[in-house]
C-alpha cells in the first residue's frame, strides 16, 4: 500500500507545499542566476526514470552555457572554470535541486528514491537492474545519498539503492529525509572535478 498510493500522495503534497513555501527562495535564486551569467535559469537534462523510461529532470543552472553537454562535472578538466560563483553556492547547499519539486509533482520522481541516472550511465543502470532499483520512481534524495553520495563507486551505489528497494517503507523514507538534511548541512559526499575519482564513479552534478 505505502509503495504506491500513499508514497505518491505524500510526495505530491510535500512537493506542492515545498513550491509554495519556498517560492521566495526560488525568486532569489532566479535573480542571482540572471544577474551573474547569460543563459537559461533552469537546466534540463535527460534522465532514467521508473521502468527505465526517460524523463527531463530540472535543476537550477550552475554552470556556464559553454560547458560540454552530457558530461559529469568530475570528468571536466577544469570544473572551476565552468561553475559560476552562484552555482558553487547552489551546489554546496543543494539548492540547485529545488526545481525537481516540479518533477515530483508531475510524477516523474519521488521525494525519496535512487537518484535518477544519466541516460548514458549504462554501467549504473545495469548494476541497478540486479537489485530492482530501476523499477521504482527515482528520488530527490535517497539511501545512497546519505551514505556517500558522489564518493561512492557504482557497484556500491547500486547495492545501496537495492537495499532501499528491499526496505522501502515510511520509516525508511523518514530516515532518508532527515539524514539528507544532516548531509546537506555538513556538505558531505559532494565532489567537484577530478578529485581522485575515476570513470567508474557516479556522474555527480551537472549544470
Amino acid at each position: 500500500m505505502y509503495r504506491n498510493w500513499i508514497k505518491r500522495g505524500l510526495g505530491f503534497i510535500l512537493s506542492l507545499s515545498g513550491l509554495i513555501v519556498l517560492s521566495p527562495v526560488f525568486l532569489l535564486v532566479i535573480i542571482a542566476i540572471k544577474l551573474e551569467s547569460e543563459g537559461p535559469i533552469v537546466f534540463v537534462q535527460k534522465r532514467v526514470g521508473k521502468g527505465k523510461k526517460y524523463f527531463n529532470i530540472y535543476k537550477f543552472r550552475t554552470m556556464r552555457i559553454d560547458t560540454p553537454k552530457e558530461m559529469p562535472t568530475h570528468l571536466l578538466e577544469n570544473p572551476d572554470y565552468f561553475i559560476t560563483r552562484v552555482g558553487k553556492l547552489l551546489r554546496k547547499t543543494s539548492l540547485d535541486e529545488l526545481p525537481q519539486l516540479v518533477n515530483i509533482l508531475k510524477g516523474d520522481m519521488a521525494v525519496i528514491g535512487p537518484r535518477p541516472a544519466l541516460w548514458n550511465q549504462y554501467d549504473l543502470i545495469e548494476e541497478r537492474d540486479k537489485y530492482g532499483a530501476n523499477d521504482i520512481r527515482p528520488g530527490l534524495t535517497g539511501w545512497a545519498q546519505i551514505n556517500g553520495r558522489d564518493e561512492l563507486e557504482i557497484p556500491v551505489k547500486a547495492k545501496l539503492d537495492g537495499e532501499y528497494v528491499t526496505k522501502l517503507s515510511l520509516f525508511m523514507d523518514i530516515k532518508c529525509f532527515f539524514g539528507t538534511i544532516v548531509s546537506v548541512f555538513k556538505s558531505e559526499g559532494v565532489v567537484e572535478g577530478n578529485q581522485s575519482l575515476d570513470s567508474h564513479k557516479d556522474g555527480g552534478k551537472m549544470k
